[in-house]
């Protein structure tokens, strides 16, 4: 019997293919092939979370009023140790009540306040090249992109002055995100300044990524949106736990800004899930809690990885400006060569996985994304394989 006549949804057609899920499959293949394979695709931190951030998930995993259902809008502990952490981090006062909702991951929310505020045919601002789940949302949601093309003789921030009126008008979202992934950049506090009297002067919603908050280096702070005045008027931040607190398969982050923006998302939600185990807001609380120190060390750690492989992809011919934040290194690819060709040759030769360029969109193409999530005598094997296959640039 010919099943021809199930298909999926139309929208499901406009979405470019998921370059992790293809790398898996590349990745699978080259496992089978007997390769020894060093991932450096995907954001994925090595080791696991802190210890007192385990230790409080198996004693709230003891309390038995853990596992129903947990408040559609997030246990009011979690949503007031976020408000807190955002005080102190950044002076910024926050009504944990209506201004911060718990996520399963921040990509979810990312996708899921696309559907809860776009409709077909809206304009939609966002970066090239930028984390997929910034266009990728809206596609779903039916929007229309309007690629800004980000470049390195622009340090990779976008440029509002080359936004026509004519779009600007039209607009609904921008969606951004600094410290910036998948290139790295860092934008000044005048850039946010400018950015939030740009979309208040257009009646634009601006949605900003901040999951690379505490990834910083060399004395560089990262600028909260909400840190500029006006900006929680017409704007959400969103941040994971991801990152920082090596917790990306626990699947929690959060938002924060606009309250009405936030109702429109908690509405949605709660049509689409129950919000995040409680166990697990239990123990986010705790990592957002966590001293200083233990961030210095994430810190610490990142830094002595990214000088590590700049200079040994330096002694390969590769000039790499040091990056102020996040766990990437966004490097350029050889003369002639297209950045999936070399993504290829990389994992076909040396069994090491990068991540090409354009798979962040169409302006990222020419550069890799290297993600520093190997300690250093692993990444020293890649240098030393870059070296036996002749990997230069």
């Amino acid at each position: 019997m010919s099943l021809n006549w199930i298909s999926p949804a139309k929208r499901l057609s406009a979405l470019p293919p998921y370059v992790f899920a293809r790398l898996d499959e590349l990745k699978a293949r080259a496992r089978e092939q007997g390769l020894d394979l060093i991932d450096l695709g995907m954001g994925n931190p090595d080791g696991a979370a802190p210890q007192p951030v385990i230790e409080a998930a198996i004693s709230a995993l003891a309390n038995p009023r853990n596992h129903g259902y947990p408040p559609f809008e997030g246990t009011a502990s979690f949503r007031q140790a976020i408000t807190s952490w955002y005080h102190r981090c950044y002076g910024v006062n926050l009504n944990p009540d209506s201004e911060a909702l718990p996520l399963i991951g921040s990509k979810e929310g990312l996708a899921h306040l696309a559907l809860a505020y776009i409709d077909p045919g809206d304009l939609i601002l966002v970066p090239s090249p930028s984390y997929p789940a910034h266009f990728r949302g809206p596609l779903i949601a039916g929007g229309i992109i309007h690629p800004l093309h980000l470049s390195a003789e622009q340090d990779w921030l976008i440029d509002l002055t080359a936004i026509p009126d004519a779009v600007a008008e039209k607009a609904k979202i921008l969606y951004f995100n600094y410290p910036n992934n998948p290139t790295t950049a860092t934008a000044p506090r005048e850039f946010f300044e400018e950015i939030v009297a740009f979309a208040r002067r257009h009646e634009i919603i601006l949605v900003h990524d901040l999951c690379y908050a505490e990834l910083a280096f060399d004395g560089y702070q990262p600028t909260s949106l909400l840190e500029i005045p006006g900006a929680k008027d017409i704007g959400v931040e969103f941040h994971t736990l991801s990152k920082t607190y090596n917790m990306a398969g626990w699947r929690v982050g959060f938002v924060v800004g606009n309250s009405n923006i936030i109702q429109g998302l908690r509405t949605l939600k709660t049509n689409l899930d129950y919000g995040i185990f409680a166990a697990i807001q239990t123990a986010a609380e705790t990592a957002l809690q966590l001293p200083d120190v233990y961030i210095k060390q994430v810190q610490d750690r990142y830094r002595q990885r990214r000088d590590f492989l700049i200079q040994g992809l330096g002694e390969l011919g590769w000039k790499i400006p040091p990056s102020k934040a996040t766990m990437y290194l966004w490097v350029k690819t050889p003369p002639g060569i297209g950045s999936t060709e070399f993504a290829l040759n990389v994992l076909q030769k040396t069994g090491v996985v990068v991540t090409p360029g354009n798979a962040f969109g169409e302006a990222g193409e020419g550069y890799v994304r290297i993600s520093l999530i190997e300690n250093c005598d692993r990444l020293g094997e890649v240098l030393h394989r870059f070296k036996q296959a002749g990997i230069c640039y």
